[in-house]
């Protein structure tokens, strides 16, 4: 099975502080035991390291670097990704809705990838399975 991880995803296994802590690491457990197929863009990569910095620090950057990056495959966000993303995101016209998560969406749908490691109330909206 394939699963997109989301920012809010991988803050909420790092941050023990975070109220979805036991369900995200608990869930993230289940699904390294039997070898799910783990998909981000470095985009979303970006994001986190940028949270991961600021809100819990560089051992978690490091940790994050050595222990989990390594289980993910990174899909790479191109030129033509990019504008899509740009334009899906000038179109929707949300305030809160960022690039990054136009660009997941679209990613999402081109991979056939049908649900979302994710926190973040947008994955369901657009239509996306919302684990944990």
């Amino acid at each position: 099975m394939t699963f997109f991880i989301d920012t809010s995803g991988f803050l909420s296994i790092l941050d023990a502080d975070d109220e979805s802590h036991p369900r995200a690491k608990a869930k993230w457990e289940d699904l390294i035991s039997k070898g799910a197929t783990l998909v981000c863009s470095n985009y979303i990569l970006v994001e986190t390291f940028a949270l991961i910095q600021h809100h819990i620090g560089m051992e978690a950057v490091r940790a994050f670097q050595e222990d989990i990056v390594p289980l993910i495959t990174i899909e790479w966000v191109n030129e033509p990704i990019h504008q899509t993303g740009v334009m899906s995101m000038l179109a929707a016209d949300k305030k809160r809705l960022s690039l990054t998560d136009c660009i997941s969406f679209n990613m999402m749908r081109r991979l056939g990838i049908k649900s979302a490691f994710a926190f973040d109330r947008h994955f369901k909206e657009q239509g996306f399975e919302f684990i944990p």
